[in-house]
């Protein structure tokens, strides 16, 4: 039995950038829900709502600090109230911040430890609770290259992706049983960003030539990942340039 389109659903995406969380949002609009995209400033994610509208789509913006154990309960609740059942649960948020471990500060560790684990339990959770008692659900949480193995500069951002695929493994074997499908995406490369246009221009050249990660590329995966039929889930994916060294 896939997960399939439910089309009456919410696809929740905490952390919908510019970029993959975006394409996310668009991709899960596209196919019948109504995205609901969150960012500590919802202002910031007026432009996707109108291009989600402009396309046919249904969107939602809110505000909301994934690190606030009140604000993401809060969250939960008034997206279920108003706006209708959490089917889809993306946990997007990036703290990839490198430093030397001889000059990383314990305030800058404590914080990218808690955007990006923390957040990713506080979300999964209260998608968890609310999934379990409708018997359905997928959760997917954005990886990095960093959960799989900790370079130089960045024991910080390692540390905290390692603990999320962790959380992820564990919640995964879980809700498994409980028809509940939780990914873990490892993105293994730059993607097309302004971040990347600009702070990486000579990375940003190799576009042409398909060596940078395409975010609608990235959305349809995960994408897959929610409609695949569960004799046959996923839960670890990885995805890379061809040209990617790993």
């Amino acid at each position: 039995m896939s997960q399939g389109n439910a089309g009456a659903g919410v696809a929740l995406i905490i952390g919908a950038g510019d970029s993959t969380g975006g394409a996310i949002a668009r991709r899960f609009a596209a196919g019948g829900y109504t995205a609901c995209v969150t960012r500590r400033d919802a202002q910031k994610l007026q432009p996707l709502v109108e291009s989600i509208e402009a396309a046919g789509g249904k969107a939602v913006a809110f505000g909301s600090d994934a690190r606030k154990e009140e604000e993401v309960i809060a969250l939960f609740e008034q997206v279920e109230r108003e706006v209708g059942p959490v089917e889809v649960l993306v946990f997007n948020i990036g703290a990839n911040v490198p430093s030397s471990i001889l000059e990383e500060t314990a305030r800058k560790y404590f914080k990218i430890w808690e955007m990006a684990c923390f957040g990713g339990f506080l979300n999964g959770r209260e998608a968890a609770r609310r999934m379990v008692e409708r018997g359905r659900g997928t959760i997917i949480f954005t990886g990095a290259t960093a959960a799989l193995r900790g370079a130089a500069n960045f024991a910080a951002f390692a540390g905290a992706k390692h603990a999320l695929r962790a959380l992820a493994q564990s919640m995964a074997r879980e809700l498994g049983p409980r028809n509940i499908h939780v990914a873990h995406v490892v993105v293994d490369g730059a993607i097309d960003t302004e971040f990347i246009r600009t702070s990486f221009p000579e990375r940003y050249a190799l576009k042409s030539e398909d060596g940078i990660l395409n975010p609608e590329h990235i959305a349809e995966n995960y994408w897959h990942l929610h409609t695949q039929p569960r004799d046959a889930w996923t839960f670890e994916l990885d995805l890379r340039p061809y040209m990617e060294r790993w």
